[in-house]
């Protein structure tokens, strides 16, 4: 690859950009690239690369194309496209984070196919269902399309591409690709589209232009993107997709009044990205066309017979030509030994030519049900859904067409427009509800996940996933699109959906929460001896075992309620930084206040008791010590009201933009100014304020286990881990010491530390299935377990002091049993109201005349 060996003589110029970091040269840029080539040998292999937004899988996409080898990139989010990909293609070599570190290594099988000496990338299809095909991709097709890229955006060294899109997806490369081949820098911000920081961010930065899909336009019109001045801004690009023409209109006009320029394109991955852009100056009066063919390709029409079709205004399907044409399709590692399989791309759309030479789409030849006997375009549909202001996605077979609908129009109404649309019975479409059209990591929609929807209305599937989401998010919709870490899930629902997922599929998939719910059902594997669990869920249920002796016994056993606190911070980093880095306060409290439901009710419960109203509990402030044990809560609920204390105090340090801002460019050093503070507030607290045994309990004693957690979540290099473990023995030691030097102090905080060296060393732990089974329902019930462990045992055994050996495992195991039963409990409750609300909904549709949806 030519622009790669150019790197050199860019010098000392900026290639990488990282938030919070010094930007990687071109001449470092050079010098890293070329090691990992040389390491990566001669001979020519084929290279998997997980594409994370990061510099080490850009350096060893670089030296794959350095080398000559083939590369395939790979989505970061699913790990099981990568195992496909090892099924299937048998790389090499294979270049992702494992544990943490970033490794290529090399893979153990060797293929006896050798791979064609043109080809030079392979990147999956977007949408497909099933396993994934891959386009092959020559050099000559990524040099042609980089430069035909820089050639019409008129790219240079000075200019800065935002790269909000991921480089696995063909788009994405593109931006990459066509600025590195001019000198150009690459900027990849901390914050998305959908942040109201990003436009900040963007200035900061310097950035010349912002490329994205129409989703991605979406997310900044509805964060205020336009009201901010960007003076390095030049342009912007989008493609993906079509983009709504208000939109398009409203971009256009806001980049014109300001002298910048606003791209709208058309690609496919077969055409290494970019296939039709509208020249700038053109685009007025052209929002809903694609343009003309980019610099070096062309564009023509065919009829279903291929043969041309010359004159405007007709359609036919959209052909092109050019250098950047893939050599074919790939299913499996003997396809990589094929030359070119075609001199020209049938991209699928069917577009209509006007009388000025722009090409427009106005359909899919593939999104088509054949009903009747009449061809109906799925587009068509769905363009005459938002022409009538309804935002959904279409799908369809050969008997019914199906829209999934968010927006809040009745059924009447989208039903009477799906049925104009399409000159079908009411027998013939359906319509389905969510809350937001599933897309994929590129922006685009899902179609995938939408004909799933379908699906499940055509075919009622196996229930036991799904179900088990809609009983954690009662009540919020819950479809097969859906994503557990876009749900807004919690640790504790994190705990509880592992078990659902043991039990229905055999095993917890690595990365399961970045996963849809409709991908999730397909991954079942065979039974297997041992299971893999998360290292967190067996501290959580080790935690709250050590908790529950602890209190039965008088063992001097302290040091679970602690793991579980730090385990608070862990848990906030790792599934509520999307909220608080968006300032999303109001999310971040849902969950809490979701938590808190089952703890009220035994407040009330004590306060009819005591014949009292136990007003520090009730108001989360008991632990603080403000009025006597004798009209609160038992000490024992401490960790319920510093839980919720340590939720508010994050929410409000993420209510300070400049916090978010620091969070958001160093995570791991923002952890560490925390925990500094932290320990600080810790040693000096009590020499202003000193409520005697009762401090160990307070949220000033307590906060630096939450900020060591967060620490621990964002410890992502082997440096940062080694430090932090330093740190923890260090500080947990010398915690130990001051406490007491005594063994309960000892063993408090050797437990902790004992935590925070799994989670930063074993991410993973591999139990014998039958343990797994065991350890997975207690950790999904620790909350549960905390609440109700010593109700029973409090009324009907023995004090610990009087107990027996034999009181005393009745009281471990009535304490443990009625945390369970109190979680399925709730568990049964909210799938009973999940399958009440989804019955009332269907006898409502059932009263208007309508199938269920």
């Amino acid at each position: 690859m030519q622009w790669v060996e150019r790197f050199e003589g860019f010098n000392d110029q900026p290639a990488l950009i990282f938030p919070g970091r010094t930007p990687i040269s071109y001449s470092e840029l050079a010098r890293r690239v070329g090691a990992l080539a040389q390491e990566f040998g001669p001979h020519k292999k084929l290279i998997a690369v997980v594409a994370e937004p990061t510099e080490h899988a850009v350096i060893a996409y670089l030296a794959a194309l350095r080398g000559r080898h083939a590369v395939v990139l790979l989505p970061s989010c699913n790990p099981i496209a990568l195992d496909d990909f090892i099924d299937d293609f048998s790389p090499d070599i294979v270049c992702r984070r494992i544990d943490g570190r970033w490794r290529c290594h090399a893979q153990t099988v060797k293929a006896s196919v050798d791979l064609h000496p043109d080809l030079s990338v392979l990147l999956g299809t977007s949408g497909s269902t099933g396993k994934s095909r891959y386009v092959r991709l020559s050099h000559a097709a990524i040099e042609a399309n980089a430069a035909a890229i820089g050639s019409y955006l008129g790219l240079d060294a000075s200019d800065r591409a935002a790269l909000i899109l991921p480089f696995h997806y063909s788009y994405g490369l593109s931006v990459l690709n066509s600025h590195l081949a001019v000198g150009a820098s690459i900027y990849f911000p901390a914050s998305g589209a959908a942040d109201a920081e990003f436009a900040t961010e963007i200035r900061a930065s310097g950035c010349s232009n912002i490329s994205g899909v129409p989703y991605s336009f979406e997310l900044m019109d509805r964060t205020g993107f336009r009201r901010h001045e960007l003076p390095s801004l030049r342009f912007m690009t989008v493609a993906g997709g079509r983009m709504e023409p208000t939109l398009a209109e409203t971009f256009r006009r806001y980049l014109a009044d300001r002298g910048r320029r606003f791209y709208m394109m058309y690609g496919q991955t077969e055409a290494t990205a970019r296939i039709a852009y509208v020249p700038p100056e053109e685009l007025a009066g052209n929002v809903g066309s694609i343009g003309v063919a980019i610099p070096g390709g062309s564009l023509r029409l065919v009829d279903e017979d291929g043969n041309p079709v010359e004159k405007p205004g007709q359609t036919g399907e959209l052909v092109y030509r050019g250098p950047n044409v893939m050599m074919g399709y790939a299913l499996a590692r003997e396809d990589l030994a094929k030359g070119p399989e075609i001199a020209e791309l049938h991209t699928g759309d069917m577009a209509e030519r006007d009388s000025h030479g722009f090409y427009r789409i106005v359909g899919r030849r593939r999104r088509m049900s054949k009903i009747a006997g009449v061809r109906i375009s799925h587009g068509a549909v769905e363009a005459g859904l938002e022409q009538a202001g309804i935002s959904a996605a279409v799908t369809g077979d050969d008997e019914r067409i199906f829209a999934l609908v968010t927006s809040p129009h009745s059924d009447d109404q989208v039903l009477k427009v799906m049925m104009a649309a399409s000159s079908l019975p009411r027998s013939h479409v359906e319509l389905g509800r969510a809350c937001a059209l599933p897309r994929l990591a590129s922006g685009k929609v899902d179609y995938a996940a939408v004909s799933a929807r379908f699906k499940e209305i055509r075919e009622p599937p196996n229930e036991g996933i799904l179900s088990a989401y809609k009983r954690a998010f009662y009540p919020r919709q819950v479809g097969p699109g859906d994503t557990f870490e876009g749900l807004g899930g919690d640790s504790l629902l994190y705990v509880q959906l592992s078990v659902a997922l043991e039990r229905e599929l055999g095993h917890v998939p690595d990365g399961w929460e970045t996963m849809p719910v409709a991908a999730l059902r397909k991954s079942k594997h065979e039974n297997r001896a041992y299971s893999s669990i998360d290292s967190q869920l067996v501290l959580r249920a080790a935690a709250i075992l050590f908790i529950v002796v602890h209190h039965a016994t008088l063992w001097p056993i302290p040091g679970g309620a602690a793991v579980l606190v730090m385990l608070v911070g862990y848990g906030l980093a790792r599934f509520q930084r999307q909220r608080l880095l968006a300032g999303d306060s109001a999310g971040v409290l849902r969950s809490l206040a979701a938590n808190l439901a089952v703890y009220l009710p035994i407040v009330a419960g004590f306060s009819l008791a005591r014949g009292e109203i136990l007003w520090p509990s009730f108001l989360l402030v008991g632990n603080l010590g403000l009025v006597g044990s004798a009209h609160m809560m038992p000490y024992l609920y401490w960790f319920v009201e510093a839980y919720a204390q340590i939720v508010v105090l994050w929410v409000a340090l993420f209510s300070i933009s400049r916090v978010r801002d620091f969070a958001r460019s160093q995570p791991f050093g923002f952890g560490l100014v925390l925990l500094t503070l932290a320990v600080a507030a810790k040693l000096l607290t009590p020499l202003v304020w000193n409520i005697g045994g009762a401090q160990i309990f307070t949220l000033p004693d307590v906060f630096h286990l939450a900020a060591l957690g967060w620490c621990v979540c964002f410890a992502s290099s082997r440096f940062e881990r080694r430090i932090l473990a330093s740190i923890a023995i260090g500080l947990c030691a010398f915690l130990a010491w001051w406490g007491g030097n005594w063994v309960g102090s000892w063993m408090k905080f050797m437990l902790v530390l004992g935590a925070v060296l799994v989670l930063l060393h074993v991410p993973r732990i591999a139990l014998p299935r039958w343990l797994a089974r065991c350890v997975l329902p207690v950790s999904a019930a620790s909350y549960h377990i905390y609440l109700f462990h010593r109700l029973i045992p409090e009324w009907l055994l023995p004090h610990p002091q009087a107990a027996s050996a034999t009181v005393t495992v009745l009281a471990i195991a009535v304490g443990v049993a009625s945390g369970l039963a109190a979680f399925l409990a709730q568990k049964w409750l909210l799938g009973w109201l999940s399958r009440r609300t989804e019955s009332g909904t269907e006898t409502v549709r059932s009263q208007r005349g309508l199938r269920p949806t």
